[in-house]
């Protein structure tokens, strides 16, 4: 036991409220998961209760002029859910609808991801609740560099390292890093390039980690169709979502030669039975922000696009973007989560009944994580690692962790979520008992 004393299990009610979007709570969804994974694996349950909140919770509301010269206030967020393992490690988001309870989800998944990996980080996640799209290039740096400034000591390269993620970059990243350096690290400026990762390669980012989490997702989906002995050449694929994650997913998992047949976003969908290609796609995407309008493809509908057959369906927008309705549009023979939380839990069970194979975000999407852990050893050592080892080094540990999750899960008979957490919550709960809680 951790404490001198016992510790009663309670049962957990969640009432947390459904988010401005009409989604379910992402939070309550996250605490859901560790509820199941904990029965699962037998965590202890003060350490479930422990896991059950984040260590620090930090809101910021600072001003930032705009081009015409008026000040606007802006509300930034950055959540530490545990440091057990290592520093706090996740990304930045730049979003209208960011919010304390989303972050706190995004941040507990953060934790169990670098555990499944066994990468010694914990984790965090932060954002910002505004439109980036609306702003010019020279304010998203002013908001960069205020918001930097706002969390000051509160991120580090030991203590707290952010990346990008929706809304946010490499060019983004360099500004966090160049304002962390000259207001708090100054001392020793060079040392503190690894405060962020997902930099731009010349600021001390790392080959391979731009598309890093969608050949992560290739890694899982190759896996998989070699488990089952399901030929990747000739087959389908859908993709929501085609930004950073979405778009790499697609070019990577078409060199198979499987076909992208139909994408979407935030704007609307597109369908080309025939076949869309994922390079010409993403350059479009990149000029006009959006899939829709692109011409060698005609226009449908959501609902459209969810019951589309194909083989493979990559979710790489937000989180909840399926719920009880798209698990029963869904004709699809697996799912490999490029988004956090993409799945509501009520539309589990329904995927399940129809046979639908899923690999959980926390594996599925982490190889954003892994390389990131990469770029920032090579910050901290001075090296610089070739595409080719980097590459290599990503494949080994993506293929090693989707063997161990796949063992976990026919061991103790549970989906492939609850083995990846279930793992992920081992390796947490075997480093509280050996530490302790202080005093």
């Amino acid at each position: 036991m951790l404490f001198s004393g016992t510790m009663t299990e309670m049962p957990r009610t969640i009432t947390l409220p459904p988010m401005a979007s009409g989604k379910p709570n992402p939070y309550a969804v996250a605490l859901e998961q560790l509820d199941r994974a904990a029965k699962v694996c037998g965590l202890a349950p003060e350490i479930r209760e422990i896991l059950s909140q984040p260590k620090n919770e930090l809101i910021t509301n600072f001003p930032v002029r705009m081009d015409n010269g008026e000040y606007k206030m802006f509300k930034g967020y950055r959540v530490q859910h545990s440091n057990i393992l290592g520093p706090y490690k996740g990304g930045i988001r730049y979003h209208e609808d960011v919010a304390l309870d989303e972050v706190k989800a995004l941040a507990s998944w953060m934790t169990y991801k670098c555990a499944l990996h066994d990468i010694p980080f914990g984790g965090g996640k932060g954002g910002i609740k505004f439109t980036p799209r609306q702003h010019s290039p020279a304010e998203l740096e002013r908001i960069t560099r205020r918001f930097t400034h706002a969390l000051g000591s509160n991120i580090g390269p030991e203590y707290d390292i952010p990346a990008p993620d929706v809304g946010t970059n490499g060019q983004i990243m360099v500004w966090m890093m160049d304002t962390y350096m000259n207001v708090v690290g100054f001392m020793d400026k060079n040392a503190n390039r690894r405060v962020v990762t997902g930099k731009t390669l010349a600021s001390g980012g790392s080959h391979g980690r731009e598309s890093a989490t969608g050949q992560g997702v290739v890694h899982c989906i190759v896996e998989w169709a070699r488990d089952r002995r399901f030929d990747l050449n000739g087959s389908t694929f859908t993709v929501q979502g085609y930004g950073n994650v979405g778009s790499n997913a697609a070019k990577i998992l078409a060199r198979t030669g499987a076909s992208m047949i139909a994408a979407g976003d935030w704007k609307g969908y597109i369908v080309n039975g025939d076949g869309i290609n994922p390079y010409k796609l993403a350059d479009y995407v990149q000029k006009t922000g959006s899939v829709v309008g692109y011409t060698p493809a005609r226009s449908i509908t959501r609902d459209e696009f969810f019951a589309i057959p194909a083989d493979v369906f990559v979710p790489a927008a937000l989180e909840l973007e399926i719920g009880v309705r798209e698990a029963r549009a869904l004709n699809v023979r697996l799912i490999v989560e490029g988004a956090n939380g993409p799945t509501e839990t009520a539309a589990e069970p329904i995927l399940r009944e129809k046979n639908i194979d899923l690999i959980p975000d926390i594996l599925a999407n982490s190889g954003g994580v892994v390389v990131s852990y990469y770029e920032w050893l090579q910050n901290k050592r001075s090296e610089r690692w070739d595409l080719e080892e980097v590459e290599e080094r990503l494949a080994k540990r993506m293929k090693r962790t989707y063997l161990q999750v796949s063992e976990y899960a026919a061991a103790k008979k549970c989906d492939w979520r609850m083995a990846a957490m279930g793992i992920a919550l081992e390796r947490i709960g075997r480093a509280y008992a050996e530490r302790g809680i202080f005093p």
